[in-house]
């Protein structure tokens, strides 16, 4: 019994923590990636994290142009 506990803390302890996932996900925005980083977020992430993660950071950045397209076209 005592494997099986120390084998679920060792697989908690390998998970990512949010701010992991968000630097992966932003990372895969801006388009650079290492290899090495690349495998650890695959054996870490959370899939269904990776994916909330990036459609909140999509919906930041699309309100973040129109607020400055906006803001350009009020201006000029």
């Amino acid at each position: 019994m005592s494997d099986d506990i120390k084998q679920a803390a060792s697989r908690k302890a390998d998970k990512a923590t949010f701010l992991q996932t968000l630097s992966a996900v932003l990372w895969s925005f801006f388009g650079v990636r290492k290899g090495k980083s690349h495998a650890e977020d695959m054996q870490k992430l959370n899939p269904v994290h990776v994916i909330l993660v990036g459609i909140g950071a999509a919906a930041v950045f699309v309100i973040g142009l129109v607020m400055l397209v906006k803001w350009v076209v009020a201006t000029a």
